[in-house]
């Protein structure tokens, strides 16, 4: 399965998520957002694509934060993703995220608008950074690969 991942759009419409990730994310089978979308509308824009799993995040309205988990566990064929947005200044945050999660196989996260891709302690963590610089794509397999794709 191809999975796009982006995180802190911070955009009011569709429209303004740059042109190259939304070209690439036409092409993926799942949409992750980890959160700061902003607005309900970005949400429903990424859904005319393909399905979106998601979570809140801090600069999110009211409605979003009502619609969405601030944190959840997908499967993804077979494998265990966690996703949350992150909260806090960006150095450290992968640190601070891993222990919200017990046993998975990735941990997807946002908020620091700073892209990671490294293993902690046995579990990839990965943010696709802040969506006007950066994104992900994500191939679950047997494996997990993932990588950052800069805009």
């Amino acid at each position: 399965m191809k999975i796009g991942v982006i995180a802190d759009t911070h955009a009011q419409t569709i429209e303004d998520i740059p042109w190259s990730v939304m070209n690439a994310l036409k092409g993926v089978d799942l949409i992750i957002h980890a959160g700061d979308f902003t607005d309900r509308a970005v949400l429903d824009g990424l859904r005319d694509i393909v399905e979106v799993r998601a979570v809140h995040g801090n600069m999110d309205s009211g409605e979003l934060r009502r619609m969405l988990p601030d944190k959840r566990t997908i499967d993804v064929e077979g494998k265990q993703i966690g996703l949350v947005h992150g909260s806090g200044g960006p150095w450290g945050i992968a640190e601070r995220v891993r222990p919200l999660f017990g046993e998975v196989d990735m941990i997807i996260f946002g908020h620091s608008h700073l892209s990671c891709n490294e293993y902690i302690r046995g579990t990839l963590m990965f943010n696709p950074g802040r969506a006007r610089d950066s994104f992900g794509i994500v191939t679950v397999e047997k494996e997990i690969k993932a990588e950052i794709i800069r805009v």
